[in-house]
């Protein structure tokens, strides 16, 4: 089935008891138990809820993985997966990431000692470079966040399997709708699913996706040892935001490309970074592994005074954190996504003082482009 169908469709697409069209949403926290030396499927809340266990099984089934487990953010499940590894073990990482990633790599697992690399994944040889025999991972995002940089992820892919890594991509920009690194040859992929799996900027949560059932049941122990299990109400909210996942991110890439384009024809803006853009970096690699350029585009002023004042006039996007909403949503990562990575590692990334991160939503293009212009002209 095509990947719009599959949205609607995947997983319990109706409550198996009443027929309805939406699956419960379960508040119970806890189970009553018929006999105590046999304890049913359900017990306690953490470990397990219908409603939550509906969602897990519609993400497994739309990223082609062998299970999904859901925790209460993306940052949630970016750490429980950290927790597959032991103190000594060692990991490759993109340069380019999100600001949170880098935080928890470098303080908080960097204490338990869990060692980092962060290298340039856009070229395998560095990759290769960097490996050690404590090595037990490689973590990308392509397109990276916020420079939209491409990975080869089948060359990551083919690193990890030659030398018995886990690969691991963060699939928070593209969504399975664009593109599936676990169909690529990745052992997990993790999502922010606040961001274009939801599509409405009113939950939290984040899932991981192990192509191996080995590797789910792993996390699913950790889910329920480490407890950051997301609340029942966003399981809800993101299952109904699945069904919409096709027709919101088609509309807002189809306008994201054409932005892209417009943006390069004003004076006042030095760079556009979207990923099929011509002349983009790992433009003709993108294009073999995934289906479109996504709705993010990152793009760089002239000088930090104009970016300041052009972010202070902008009318229609909200100028905050996150990303992936109906609504455009434009972030200054110096001082927002990446605020959290020292200002020398954010120089030698490229994250400047002039870049701005817009999140495409539904909005007519037009009317973003009229707005970003009046907003760089102060008219």
């Amino acid at each position: 089935m095509d990947m719009a169908t599959r949205f609607i469709h995947a997983g319990v697409d109706r409550d198996p008891v009443t027929g309805a069209s939406s699956v419960p949403i379960y508040l119970a926290s806890t189970y009553a138990q018929s006999d105590p030396d046999a304890i049913g499927h359900f017990d306690y809340a953490r470990s397990g809820n219908p409603t939550r266990e509906a969602l897990e099984s519609t993400l497994a089934e739309i990223e082609g993985g062998a299970a999904a487990v859901t925790f209460s953010s993306g940052m949630a499940a970016m750490s429980s997966t950290l927790l597959l590894f032991e103190p000594g073990d060692h990991l490759i990482v993109g340069m380019d990431i999100y600001g949170g990633t880098y935080r928890v790599l470098t303080t908080l697992f960097a204490r338990w000692g869990l060692g980092a690399t962060f290298v340039d994944t856009t070229d395998p040889s560095a990759i290769e470079a960097a490996l050690t025999a404590r090595t037990r991972a490689i973590l990308v995002e392509s397109p990276s966040n916020p420079l939209l940089r491409i990975t080869d992820l089948h060359a990551v892919a083919a690193i990890a399997k030659a030398r018995g890594l886990i690969a691991i991509a963060d699939g928070t920009f593209t969504t399975p709708f664009l593109q599936r690194p676990l169909e690529l040859g990745f052992d997990l992929v993790i999502h922010s699913a606040t961001k274009f799996l939801n599509g409405h900027s009113d939950i939290l949560a984040g899932v991981v996706v192990a192509a191996t059932p080995e590797l789910g049941q792993r996390l699913h122990f950790i889910q329920n040892a480490f407890g950051a299990v997301p609340g029942v109400q966003d399981c809800w909210l993101l299952l109904r935001g699945i069904k919409t996942l096709g027709v919101r991110l088609a509309a807002e890439q189809q306008t994201a490309a054409w932005l892209a384009e417009e943006l390069c024809r004003l004076p006042e803006i030095t760079r556009v970074h979207y990923p099929t853009l011509p002349g983009h970096p790992g433009r003709e690699v993108h294009l073999r592994q995934a289906s479109g350029g996504g709705a993010v585009v990152s793009f760089e002023l002239r000088d930090a005074d104009m970016t300041r004042a052009f972010l202070r006039r902008v009318r229609l996007p909200l100028l905050a954190v996150s990303l992936g909403g109906v609504e455009s949503v434009m972030t200054y990562p110096v001082t927002m996504s990446h605020a959290s990575m020292p200002p020398e590692e954010r120089a030698r990334r490229g994250i400047g003082d002039t870049l701005v991160r817009l999140s495409v939503g539904l909005e007519a293009g037009e009317d973003l482009l009229a707005d970003m212009q009046q907003a760089l002209r102060g008219k």
